[in-house]
């Protein structure tokens, strides 16, 4: 047996994958639901938004366009 783990919401209505995945018709699955306590979402907020002040401090180094190895074409240059 191979198991495989799916990233998924519920949008009030059903469970939808958030990536595209092939499922054959009466595939088991196993659903586990993840509830956010109080203040929950709040702490996360705060601790990524911590830890990015670290990766891209002021202290971060200034890169240049040369150094790009393949362009993103999706990129609009904002």
């Amino acid at each position: 047996m191979q198991i495989v783990t799916l990233q998924a919401h519920f949008d009030g209505r059903q469970i939808l994958l958030d990536e595209p995945y092939e499922l054959e018709p009466n595939t088991k699955l196993v659903v586990s639901v993840i509830q956010m306590q109080n203040g929950e979402r709040e702490d996360w907020t705060r601790f990524s938004l911590a830890n990015m002040e670290r990766a891209y401090g002021n202290d971060e180094p200034e890169y240049s366009l040369d150094l790009i190895e393949e362009a993103n074409p999706k990129y609009e240059g904002r």
